[in-house]
């Protein structure tokens, strides 16, 4: 009968609104009171009230956006496991395992039931990245390397950290003493517990205010309309089925094996399917996912990017994962590096609905997660510190403007490049230099946005986390004409040595005042670069960004001595790069 209800216009808007403004408190909440740089700067989490069938009823706007599928699973586990009679009010709830939501040991999750009536009606929830769990996983991870999660870390499966309002001293106990960071990751715990409790607050007074049957038809219609928006935006694509392919090099562990990425992609009666069954089987390298975030999130980029998430907006979508394959891997496969292929693989699927919506779709982006960890013992303060410092490479350009410059990928949501100021403040490290990467854009009518290189020395003695890119035989990719952006890399000098080395390591010990260069991928370009205007061109060669040597070999403008375009020369030059594609192709 609630589903049934008639609801006014304003109420229904007031709910509309009142729901994301929930999971944005939470958020704010946790950021402001947590202790670790990669959730109150970086805002690597996410916050959201799920229903208890396993709906997702809002989420944060920014934050993390490959955890958009796997906190709904969280739920249904627990309820299949305790059922709705063991799950009480005062209860708090902690998991990382990754038989469930396949990601590494350091994204805990929190959660705690809201009751109303003495009815259980939702679940406030977090996601957070912990410095530490113990094991391999201290900064982002084990890396590719981590042989299982045993290796990896702490795993903690469903457990009740509070039952009805009462500690359990003896887990407490266990997390402070298998972490290293037990003053930050248990100050999170208690963040995480916190912003629950703000969003269990905020949605009994939705309760109070409008009853619960109110709320409820509130919430179904919300989710109608949201899958009547995305269903109406498919059905103005062509009808088909559209096939991508990419790779990675290797994964880590195995050098001459690639790793496939594929994806297809079936649009019919407003409904789209992705098939990922294609992909790669699950790995001996840690670079395995159990989760459906790459669908999502590429179905959510194409249908309604900019409004706020809710399950309805998913309903139109139909996701075939092969069990045993590398994003939908079997536990105890390892896990520690789980978002290194997600980014890649949401490129993947948008590669393949190119060839249905063109207008719509970009060039490929970096798609990798810029693993730079560093982390040991400060002698002078004798207190451990991580220094977790992701990077921002080049998005791909689009069918109406250049590609973004320096930014996370698109798994990484609103995630923040940590600022300099912090990581000098308060760890013993120095960022000699941090800028874009000059030339590294991939070429087109619209390029692609340009990565980033940092330029860092350690103070002390420590350990290095440098995950190499693997992407130097499949960058990405250009689109329409468009050429391929770079592939990153990671290099070390060590005292004494007078090059610098490619490095592809995870915790290695290093002596003070090595020096690492980290250089982000770029993005791919978007149609011919022969058509790019004259005066973009100009401007990016005046800002140092494209070499005069490059604008004329990529875009064919000549730049005389004076930094001036010689467009005679420039019109000449295009016209007769122009005339050799006509009679190659002849």
């Amino acid at each position: 009968m609630a589903g049934k209800m008639d609801l006014d216009p304003v109420t229904l808007e007031v709910i509309r609104n009142a729901l994301p403004a929930i999971a944005n408190e939470m958020a704010i909440a946790l950021q402001h009171t947590s202790y670790n740089m990669v959730i109150y700067a970086t805002k690597d989490f996410c916050t959201a009230l799920v229903n208890p069938d396993g709906e997702l009823v809002c989420q944060n706007a920014g934050g993390v956006s490959h955890f958009v599928a796997d906190l709904g699973v969280v739920i249904t586990d627990v309820i299949g496991r305790q059922g709705r009679e063991g799950i009480k009010p005062g209860d708090v709830f902690i998991t990382n395992h990754q038989a469930v939501a396949g990601q590494h040991l350091n994204n805990m999750v929190v959660y705690t039931p809201c009751f109303h009536g003495g009815e259980l009606v939702m679940f406030a929830m977090t996601r957070a990245h912990w410095i530490d769990v113990g094991g391999s996983s201290t900064g982002f991870g084990g890396g590719p390397t981590t042989a299982d999660p045993w290796i990896e870390g702490l795993q903690l499966n469903q457990l009740k950290l509070y039952e009805e309002g009462v500690r359990n001293e003896t887990l407490h106990t266990v997390l402070s003493d298998n972490i290293r960071y037990p003053e930050s990751s248990l100050g999170d715990l208690r963040s995480q517990i916190t912003a629950c409790r703000v969003g269990m607050r905020r949605f009994e007074e939705l309760l109070e205010r409008y009853g619960k049957p109110l709320m409820m038809a509130g919430i179904e219609q919300i989710f109608d309309e949201s899958e009547a928006k995305c269903r109406n935006i498919i059905r103005q694509f062509p009808d088909g089925v559209y096939e991508a392919e990419r790779w990675i090099d290797n994964d880590g562990v195995t050098p001459d094996e690639k790793v496939t990425l594929h994806a297809k992609v079936t649009i019919a009666n407003g409904e789209m399917t992705v098939d990922l069954s294609g992909c790669s089987l699950e790995r001996r390298a840690a670079i395995n996912s159990r989760t459906l975030a790459p669908a999502r999130i590429a179905y959510k980029a194409l249908t309604s990017p900019n409004d706020p998430v809710n399950e309805g907006a998913f309903r139109a979508l139909k996701t075939i994962v092969k069990e045993g394959t590398i994003c939908w891997a079997r536990w105890p496969a390892p896990m520690a590096s789980w978002s290194f292929v997600l980014p890649m693989l949401v490129d993947v699927i948008i590669a393949a609905m190119a060839q249905a919506v063109p207008d719509r779709a970009p060039a490929g982006h970096w798609g990798l997660m810029a693993t730079t960890v560093f982390f040991g013992m400060n002698p002078k303060t004798n207190r451990r510190f991580v220094v977790n410092a992701p990077g921002g490479g080049g998005w791909g350009g689009r069918p109406f403007e250049d590609g973004e410059s320096a930014s996370c990928n698109i798994c990484q949501g609103d995630v923040r490049t940590s600022t300099i100021e912090e990581m000098e403040m308060k760890n013993p490290i120095l960022i000699l230099e941090r800028r874009l990467r000059d030339d590294s854009a991939g070429p087109g009518k619209y390029r692609g946005g340009f990565g980033s290189t940092t330029h860092m020395v350690n103070l002390v003695e420590g350990r290095w986390t440098l995950e190499k890119p693997r992407r130097q035989s499949c960058p990405p990719w250009g689109i329409a004409g468009g050429l391929s952006g770079e592939a990153g890399m990671k290099l070390m000098r060590k005292p004494g040595e007078t090059e610098f080395k490619d490095m592809d390591v995870a915790r290695y010990l290093v002596p003070a005042n090595t020096e690492v260069i980290v250089h982000t991928g770029s993005g791919g370009g978007w149609g011919d670069p022969l058509d790019r205007d004259f005066e973009a061109v100009m401007n990016d060669v005046r800002e140092g960004l494209v070499s005069r040597e490059a604008a004329r070999g990529q875009y064919g403008i000549v730049v005389g001595e004076d930094m001036r375009l010689d467009r005679a020369a420039t019109e000449e030059l295009r016209s007769v790069e122009r005339r050799g594609r006509a009679s190659e192709v002849a």
